[in-house]
């Protein structure tokens, strides 16, 4: 990807369902993904086990918003034990946060005893959010900031949640996968619904939600 590419033109090709990616975080080059097949969590279909209802009704982590975008996204691109390398390199890093400045990526992040231990990250674009990419180095955390994350959208508008592709981790929550032209069918009534992420949250980044409060959004149906 040579040619020059900024917010606008990333959210251009948001608008038409393609993603950019890097082969390796040490790779400094970018191409765009149009996946035959698409993952997409159903708002209104997000499941959540026994054990992750208790950890989330226990408010065990203080979920904040948007409060350190580019740290989350450093911490998505560290390895794991699970994930020895990853494809968030440094024009990833730059382009979105940039992105962030403008007002269409945001952060939902997991904190304990004031350190971020969990957290993902993704793009916002009217009734769409487009997920990238989640970390957590405590046991539940970018769960709990998933949940946090599904309960927003509910209460903020959004129609889809994009998460690029199916893995084991969110097939639990009950990824579904589609074809191509249904995921642009969707994406197409999705950007005619006007949304806002996170409008109601105050300075800090807290929306003031308890873990009942994100249980009760998840389990509305609309």
């Amino acid at each position: 990807m040579s040619r020059v590419f900024g917010p606008k033109e990333l959210l251009d090709c948001y608008r038409r369902g393609v993603f950019p990616m890097s082969d390796d975080r040490d790779d400094p080059r970018l191409f765009l993904v149009d996946p035959d097949l698409r993952g997409v969590l159903p708002l209104n279909g997000f499941h959540v086990s026994k054990s992750l209802r208790k950890t989330i009704r226990q408010d065990v982590f203080e979920v904040r918003l948007n409060t350190s975008f580019s740290r989350v996204m450093e911490l998505c691109a560290e390895s794991a034990p699970d994930r020895p390398s990853t494809w968030i390199n440094s024009p990833i890093l730059n382009l979105y946060s940039a992105l962030h400045r403008v007002g269409h990526a945001h952060s939902v992040e997991a904190w304990l005893g004031g350190e971020l231990v969990g957290g993902l990250y993704g793009v916002s674009l009217n009734g769409a959010f487009f997920g990238e990419s989640m970390f957590s180095r405590v046991t539940d955390a970018s769960k709990v900031a998933l949940a946090h994350l599904v309960a927003r959208l509910k209460h903020d508008g959004f129609v889809l949640l994009d998460t690029q592709f199916v893995t084991e981790h969110l097939l639990s929550f009950g990824v579904e996968e589609i074809p191509r032209e249904e995921f642009q069918r969707r994406l197409a009534a999705a950007l005619e619904v006007d949304a806002q992420f996170g409008s109601d949250t105050d300075v800090a980044g807290a929306a003031g939600w308890t873990g009942v409060d994100v249980l009760q959004l998840i389990t509305q149906t609309s």
